[in-house]
């Protein structure tokens, strides 16, 4: 993989050293357990540039690892940055000490032991052949050695540097170790060059060392289109045939080494994102190639392909990011960013309770103040799929104080086509997908062509089926909208087979927090649960919290076909029917547990301000994916409006959820939930209301406000025209955490008129946050604060 992170952590102690092991190798060590007794502990943060280089940085109890550098003819140089070890290569009876600085150099097929007898640190890179090579004068090291202090000084500054930011760089951008990738390499190369190298069979020490200088004099003028071997004779003050015959003794000419070292360059610039901007002409003429017929031609030769398609072939890598990335949120490249799109009006659905259909639930009691009632059917007519817009046209327009049943239906319910959507009018309107008819054909903020990714229409950048949008009637941008949440309730299965039943589904999936840090094999791995809910009601005659999910079955998600062709080897794209033919289902699965329901709308918005398509996916100021159970029965959640009638989404049904959402899904579970809309107009608004100074979701429960913070505030606002896709990259649970605390700080010291120093006391010792998700590219904390404790 191009980048992983471990820790013995996820072990009991007699099982971590075979875990430590195999993934050591993923730095070319071998592990050697300790004495038995001796408790082990280890990190290990692993990564691959684009270009090929293996870092490693590793951190454990003493212990004893072999080193090796593999068959390809590579190099692995290990620096020890904290600690002591010695250093003993294969058949040496005595080893060299090794201080935290040192850089040992294992070539090509060598093996070495590292041996520490305290804690230690340290950082391991292995380069190919095919990569150093076209840098190196003379024939490299053949046997394992410690550099000389001299290079350890140069080189292990920039080795000790990239261990201590490797995890931070990673997380903020992971291609920002591109551009420095030719450094480490002539690094490197200089440091074979001092570690007193072997010459080539033909050459003696003298002749060795004046070969070394003549290369790296190549090297510094490869530029210069002109350059021959004339030209570094005179300036070596050789004659010409000795400088022939220097190369000939070492194996090869002055013509081959000087083109494949300009080709090396040239491969190395057009993989590197800092060149993008100059044309492969422009790459050819900056390395002395004076025909770029000849030049591409070469590259062809010495690389297998062209040098426009080593050059594409790099830009949907870096648009194609690590496998927990892949395909939520526009790529950062052009394709696909300027489609728009296709969402013309829809038909309105404002229905009469008698239709209800068999997969509704029923209407819930209304509360004596409520206006009028509307009832919103979810059909292929009133939802729009993955994405948020206000060029939506509304499928309901309501009067503030009016209530509205509203149906919202999971896009995860082609998980069991039989039990959630099979006999259901609504749902088989939605979800109807055959070779030749999709009701809903965009499923996502993508380009309507697929030419992203080829997954399908919208391409699955936004994922939710969002019943709506709602206008409320004078709703005005600078408004508050009051959403009251009535009560929610499961949508009962229509397949008579399953009467009085409803059912959800759970995905554990690659976007999940867990999905590299798996134990077992395969550690890839995609797993969904299908989940049984009692539709019976048990709120007049039991307490609350008794109703719960039992799981029937779970199934690893093996590559299924759409009904328009294309395989998804993982869940990358919603409503893919699956195939019950082609998976294995486990009817074991999590016997005797009970999952209390947490019903709740996962999506509730009102339209961003922005133009364009919303990715349903990242939460915001307007809401959106806030994944947070408490909105549920009971709540009331206050949004700003930002445009002309408000334009209220809900969607992304779950029947219940843990704070964090860590494995990717909650039990995703269609439910109908009866609401209550209060618009709250911005000239009424009293200056100290808790949603007074409103830039933020607030939910407010008999017992609570709920302080919703992100990891951007408002990342379409922030992040600019890349907003869709530098959200996913940029999340961190710090910067939700402190958007939670700037948040709570300022509505306790303008509601409840605390000072500043009065409400840091309160945020300490009575605010509970918690991370509400992390799975939402948007990442996100609450803080909870108490109504009881202030006596006003």
């Amino acid at each position: 993989m191009d980048r992983a992170h471990f820790s013995t952590e996820s072990y009991a102690q007699d099982q971590r050293g075979p875990a430590w092991q195999a993934r050591l190798l993923d730095a070319r060590l071998h592990f050697r357990p300790p004495p038995a007794g001796e408790p082990l502990h280890g990190t290990l943060l692993t990564h691959r540039t684009p270009a090929g280089i293996e870092l490693s940085v590793i951190s454990s109890t003493p212990q004893t690892v072999s080193a090796r550098a593999g068959g390809e003819r590579g190099f692995l140089l290990v620096m020890l940055l904290d600690g002591q070890m010695t250093l003993a290569s294969a058949g040496a009876l005595d080893g060299e000490t090794l201080a935290a600085g040192d850089i040992a150099c294992i070539p090509g097929a060598q093996s070495a032991d590292l041996i520490a007898r305290t804690p230690f640190r340290l950082i391991s890179v292995h380069v190919r052949q095919t990569l150093i090579a076209p840098r190196l004068g003379s024939a490299p090291p053949v046997q394992t050695c410690k550099l000389p202090d001299s290079v350890s000084r140069l080189f292990g500054a920039l080795l000790g540097g990239l261990a201590m930011q490797l995890d931070a760089m990673q997380d903020a951008d992971p291609h920002a170790l591109e551009p420095i990738e030719n450094v480490i390499l002539e690094c490197l190369a200089s440091a074979l060059a001092a570690a007193k190298p072997q010459a080539a069979p033909h050459l003696s020490s003298s002749r060795g060392i004046v070969f070394t200088r003549i290369c790296h004099r190549i090297q510094a003028r490869l530029a210069e289109p002109d350059l021959s071997l004339c030209a570094i004779a005179k300036d070596e003050h050789v004659s010409d045939r000795y400088l022939r015959k220097l190369f000939e003794d070492a194996g090869q000419s002055f013509s081959s080494y000087l083109r494949n070292s300009r080709l090396q360059r040239c491969h190395a610039d057009l993989q590197n994102p800092a060149y993008d901007q100059l044309s492969v002409s422009d790459i050819c003429y900056r390395w002395g190639f004076n025909d770029p017929s000849y030049f591409s031609q070469a590259f062809r030769e010495r690389f297998g392909l062209s040098p426009k398609a080593s050059r594409d072939q790099a830009l949907r890598s870096r648009a194609l990011p690590e496998r927990a990335r892949i395909s939520r949120g526009h790529p950062d490249v052009p394709a696909g960013l300027a489609h728009r799109t296709n969402i013309g009006p829809t038909a309105a659905m404002a229905l009469t309770e008698h239709d209800a259909t068999p997969g509704s639930a029923a209407r819930p009691p209304l509360p004596h103040d409520a206006g009028q009632h509307h009832y919103l059917r979810a059909t292929r007519d009133s939802v729009h799929w993955g994405y948020l817009s206000h060029d939506l046209a509304p499928v309901l327009t309501v009067a503030s104080g009016d209530t509205v049943t509203v149906e919202t239906l999971t896009q995860h319910a082609t998980d069991d086509w039989e039990r959630m959507i099979r006999g259901d009018p609504g749902a088989e309107s939605v979800f109807h997908w055959t070779a030749t008819q999709k009701n809903v054909d965009r499923r996502g903020a993508g380009p309507m062509d697929a030419s992203v990714y080829g997954r399908g229409a919208g391409e699955g950048f936004g994922v939710h089926i969002c019943t709506g949008p709602i206008a409320i009637e004078d709703a005005m941008p600078g408004d508050v909208l009051e959403v009251r949440i009535l009560d929610l309730l499961p949508r009962p299965s229509a397949n008579p087979e399953f009467a009085g039943k409803a059912f959800g589904s759970h995905a554990s999936t690659w976007w999940g927090f867990h999905y590299q840090d798996m134990l077992t094999l395969p550690r890839e791995r995609e797993v969904v649960t299908v989940f049984e809910i009692d539709c019976h009601d048990h709120r007049d005659d039991a307490e609350e919290g008794t109703d719960v999910a039992r799981a029937i079955y779970s199934f690893r998600w093996t590559p299924q076909q759409d009904p328009f062709g294309v395989v998804h080897p993982t869940i990358d794209y919603p409503g893919v029917p699956v195939d019950h033919t082609r998976i294995t289902k486990n009817f074991r699965t999590l016997k005797n547990v009970e999952i209390p329901l947490r019903p709740h709308f996962g999506v509730m918005a009102v339209a961003p301000a922005q133009d364009g398509l919303i990715d349903s996916i990242p939460p915001s100021s307007y809401a959106g994916n806030l994944d947070n159970w408490r909105v549920t029965r009971g709540a009331s959640v206050f949004l700003k409006v930002a445009v002309p009638g408000a334009l209220l989404s809900i969607g992304d049904p779950h029947a219940s959820q843990g704070d964090a959402e860590l494995g990717g899904t909650a039990i995703e579970c269609s439910l109908t939930g009866n609401i209550q809309l209060v618009l709250h107009k911005k000239a009424a608004i009293e200056a100290h209301a808790p949603y007074a100074d409103l830039t933020y979701p607030l939910v407010e429960t008999p017992t609570q406000w709920i302080i919703h913070g992100f990891s951007s505030p408002n990342h379409l606002a922030e992040l600019g025209q890349k907003a869709q896709s530098q959200i996913y990259m940029k999340s961190t649970l710090d910067s939700a955490l402190r958007d939670a605390f700037l948040k709570a700080r300022r509505f306790l010291m303008q509601v409840k008129r605390l000072t500043e120093d009065e409400a840091t006391t309160i945020l300490s010792v009575s605010v509970d946050f918690g991370v509400t998700q992390v799975v939402n590219g948007n990442w996100g904390v609450h803080a909870i604060i108490r109504k009881g404790m202030f006596n006003d």
